[in-house]
């Protein structure tokens, strides 16, 4: 049901977008060819009464207007976006394509923008020229310029929007982008509802949606924190890097082994106090350190013997070591699956029915 609604919102926003195309390609000319006739004529007569003033105003606002179901389609077509946008956050995340969404906004608001600039400003001008010829006691005060120039309202909308989300594309997708933690699979280090801000430029720049890397910066290290799409799935994974490109990788009865060295652990707490489920250690990955976490009763955990990193491909593992659907379950990360590094909290919130928590604000080991 959540895939179907989804749907039909993209659908709704697509074929909304298409009539607004609609009526700015082919309407948007015609509405100012109509307002260059009236201003004709309105110099031709030369009758500048008051009367005839706010006639003339009437007329350009009447002929700037589109027929009463074309304009509940603009008046409804950012909400909608709005709503589709919220829905996806909130019941249907597994789905939803940020990037994508973001990429389409700009150029749609963009093209917009600079079919006006094309098509539609020079007629404009030329309408607002021909006023020059009402003498200027008669125009003053009454802005009959301004109501001329002034640009059809998908248009004044798409040029206030289209800075404010290249600037946000620009962000989002060369240097930090902000994720929220779903699951449990990075307890301790992580919770769910933890807000955080990932770097995008560490290991590469890459152009968005389609993910290429066009600047090569650095390569992740073991013990990074590290987001990206999984072989199995196209929505946001978080995991610990484990594995670097070459590394053996053991996982035997709890215990991690790299390269054949077994990876120091050192327990810190059994959790609760009054009757441990868990225990919380502290591991050290070269000069990384961070807790882990490991249930105390048995579970079905996974061994993995003798599994060699390809080129190319990084081992990624969850803190919550026992409750974690990482490599050792669908295998290695491509490099080109990489998003980028999680480097900090800067907000808690479990969601509606509680307030943000500012407590866990801090960087991330």
């Amino acid at each position: 049901m959540n895939d179907l609604i989804s749907q039909f919102f993209e659908f709704l926003v697509i074929g909304l977008f298409g009539i607004i195309l609609f009526e700015l390609l082919f309407l948007g000319k015609k509405k100012l060819l109509l307002i260059d006739s009236i201003t004709a004529r309105f110099i031709t007569d030369k009758k500048y009464s008051l009367p005839q003033l706010e006639a003339y105003k009437a007329k350009v606002e009447a002929a700037k207007q589109s027929p009463a179901w074309l304009e509940q389609v603009k008046l409804w077509f950012f909400p909608i976006v709005v709503l589709m946008i919220a829905y996806k956050i909130f019941f249907n995340q597994e789905s939803i394509n940020f990037p994508l969404y973001l990429v389409l906004a700009v150029f749609a608001t963009g093209m917009i923008s600079l079919l006006d600039v094309l098509f539609l400003k020079a007629r404009r001008v030329a309408t607002v020229k021909k006023l020059a010829a009402v003498p200027e006691d008669v125009t003053e005060g009454q802005e009959l310029e301004q109501s001329v120039s002034r640009e059809l309202s998908s248009v004044e909308y798409s040029k206030s929007f289209f800075p404010v989300l290249l600037l946000v594309l620009v962000l989002r997708s060369f240097l930090v982008e902000p994720f929220q933690i779903p699951s449990t699979s990075m307890v301790p280090t992580l919770a769910v509802g933890d807000f955080i801000l990932v770097n995008k430029f560490t290991y590469g720049i890459r152009l968005p949606v389609v993910r290429t890397k066009v600047i090569d910066v650095t390569k992740p290290e073991r013990g990074d924190v590290m987001v990206f799409f999984p072989p199995h799935e196209k929505r946001y994974f978080i995991k610990r890097v484990i594995g670097l490109p070459g590394d053996r990788i053991d996982y035997v009865d709890k215990q991690l082994f790299i390269n054949g060295e077994k990876i120091p652990e050192r327990l810190q707490a059994q959790l609760p106090a009054n009757r441990p489920l868990f225990e919380v250690y502290e591991e050290t990955l070269g000069t990384k350190v961070h807790q882990i976490r490991k249930d105390l009763y048995p579970v079905a955990h996974i061994e993995r013997r003798g599994l060699v990193v390809p080129p190319g491909h990084y081992y990624m593992m969850g803190d919550n070591r026992d409750n974690s659907s990482d490599s050792r379950i669908w295998g290695f990360v491509p490099e080109e699956n990489i998003v980028g590094e999680a480097f900090a909290i800067w907000m808690h919130w479990k969601g509606f029915g509680s307030w943000p928590d500012l407590s866990r604000i801090g960087g991330i080991e």
